[in-house]
């Protein structure tokens, strides 16, 4: 989360989770555990659909060009299944 910034957010987070009870502090943890398991099986369909796109550019993708890649992949897959070409 905070952790390769460099504006700041990082000293936010420590001071956020500070002042956090050690249940919540857990309960934090896994859900940004599990986002960022999220995060990276998107980021692996992407460069599976792309084909060429590897791991460490895709890692660098904003969420919002994700989300137009996701797009995409959606209208081809549309696509290939109402013109019945192969799409693999």
């Amino acid at each position: 989360m905070g952790v390769t910034c460099n504006n700041g957010s990082s000293k936010f987070f420590r001071r956020q989770i500070l002042t956090l009870p050690v249940s919540e502090i857990v309960e934090l943890s896994n859900k940004l555990d599990k986002d960022a398991r999220a995060l990276k099986k998107d980021i692996l369909q992407i460069c599976w659909y792309m084909r060429g796109m590897d791991y460490t550019a895709a890692m660098h993708l904003s969420t919002e060009e994700r989300k137009i890649i996701g797009d995409i992949i959606k209208s081809n897959l549309e696509t290939t299944k109402t013109s019945g070409l192969p799409f693999f």
